[in-house]
Order: structure tokens, then sequence, then C-alpha cells
């Protein structure tokens, strides 16, 4: 791997997330691990990154199972969680972007006695990619944490709210996969890890009609850009005997992130091969 073209890779659960980064792609070349991981290969115009793009599946499992094999097999240096979750705050709106400064494991506790006391696990967005999302981004998306938890919140009344409002009150967005990244991130050595999400819905009774309504495209697409924005701030670390990019290498032209709505990105991009090439394809559309 040369030392001018760093892989970061791009992870995402549903394939209507996939599909909203591989649709900033051109001339995507595909390439497969022996244990049948597929990834898709390409470059962003003006970022000094070879970018992988993988489908890890729904869950905390498939996300940290997903992460470490893709850890060990091309070698990242920063990862990104990339996808849609539903949101917790009111002036959270459909399509804002929310990027996630802690990671809160919901469902860690001691229950005795009737009552059930949260030991919550946390993960910390690494200053590295703290720094470059707040540069890439700034006002255009909301830095807050996230929480975690393998269920899909879509009950006004649930008791989960109520959990979650008295023990995790400044989470604004919850999700499904975002503890098995973070978490396989941690235990990898020197991967930055980072997680972007599209607001699709208000995790409550309407999330069936704003799915249906196309809530979830619309938020995917939006944390996609977000996220080639926040790359195209972070500095490649250089290996050993070699020296920093310059900052011609860094630039990067504005992918349209905003809250609430997104506009479209042109761009030509090159993907190098890594492993065996195989026939290109389109991936499937889906939702939670």
């Amino acid at each position: 791997m040369s030392a001018t073209e760093p892989i970061a890779a791009f992870l995402t659960a549903l394939p209507l997330e996939y599909a909203a980064v591989k649709a900033l792609f051109t001339d995507i070349e595909e390439v497969v691990h022996p244990d049948g991981t597929y990834a898709d290969l390409g470059r962003v115009t003006g970022i000094p990154w070879r970018i992988a793009l993988v489908r890890t599946g729904v869950g905390v499992l498939n996300a940290a199972t997903v992460t470490m094999r893709v850890t060990d097999w091309l070698r990242p240096q920063a990862a990104f969680f990339v996808g849609v979750a539903g949101g917790l705050h009111d002036d959270l709106e459909i399509g804002d972007v929310v990027v996630a400064t802690k990671v809160y494991g919901i469902h860690g506790g001691k229950l005795k006695d009737g009552r059930f006391d949260v030991r919550p696990a946390a993960w910390p967005v690494p200053y590295r990619l703290d720094q470059a999302a707040h540069k890439a981004l700034e006002d255009r998306a909301e830095f807050k944490p996230v929480a975690v938890g393998d269920v899909v919140l879509a009950d006004d009344d649930a008791e989960l709210r109520e959990f979650l409002r008295a023990h995790y009150n400044d989470a604004v967005a919850i999700e499904m996969e975002g503890t098995g990244f973070a978490h396989a991130a941690h235990v990898s050595e020197k991967l930055n890890a980072m997680i972007i999400r599209g607001i699709s819905d208000k995790a409550g009774a309407d999330k069936g009609r704003t799915d249906k309504e196309g809530s979830q495209r619309r938020a995917a697409a939006n944390a996609a850009r977000a996220a080639v924005a926040v790359l195209g701030k972070l500095l490649p670390v250089p290996e050993r005997g070699t020296t920093e990019p310059s900052p011609a290498q860094t630039t990067v032209h504005n992918l349209g992130v905003y809250r609430g709505e997104h506009t479209e990105f042109k761009g030509t991009f090159n993907a190098p091969v890594i492993g065996k090439v195989v026939n290109h394809g389109n991936p499937e559309h889906g939702q939670r």
C-alpha cells in the first residue's frame, strides 16, 4: 500500500445506506476476501485516500465482526459507519446529520429487587476525527452522543423512550450498530473510527410513514456526503520514513452537506484494485 494513498473504510448496515455512499463513486471495482466479504473500492477527487465500501448487515454483532475483518484485510487508517438513525430530540429534523461524539451501549446494567441500575459502555470519538469533522461540517451537523441497542424504536409511548430520557438524555439519536463498530475499532491498533448518521425518523409511531416517503434514502445520502467531507479534512498518518501530505493533497470540493437537505455531487473517481476483481453489481435497496 502506497504511503500517498492510505485506505479509509466506509461501512453500512442497510443496502440503501450502501447505495447512498456508492452513488458518490464512479468507475467502481469490486474486490472479494477469501471468506466472501465484498468491498467496492473508489477514490474521491482531491482526497488522498482510497475508500473501501463494505456492507455489514444489521446489528451490533454483524458490525463488530465485519469491522474486524475489514481492519485485518484492508488495514484502513480510518473507518466510518454511515447510515440512518432515529431522532430522540424534537429539534432534529428528518435529514439532519448527527456526528457521534460518544457511543452508548444502552443495555448494560444490573437488575435486582425490581430495579435496573445502568452500567453503560461508552466509546468517545478519536480526537483526530473530531477535529476533522468540526472543520468539515461546522454548523451543518449535530455533534452529540448516540444510543445503540438491538431494537428498532417505533413507539411514542415505549418504556425505552423514558429509559433513554432518564439515563441517556444527552443522546440525540438511536441506532443498532455503533457499539459493535466502535468496540472493534477500539481493539484495532491505530484505527480512527467515527459514526455519522442521518435522521430518518423520530423513533416513534410515524416511522413507517416517513420510511415510505423516502426519508431513509434522504438521510443516508446526507450522512454519506458528510462522511466524505470529513475524510477530506482528515490528514493521513504518514508511514515511517515518509512525509506529511502537502496542503494541496488534502483539498476537497464542497459536497453540499446541509442540515435537512442535500445537493447533487458529481466527480471523477479512480479505483485501484486490492485482491480479486469480480464483476460489478448494483446493491439492492432495503430498510429497517
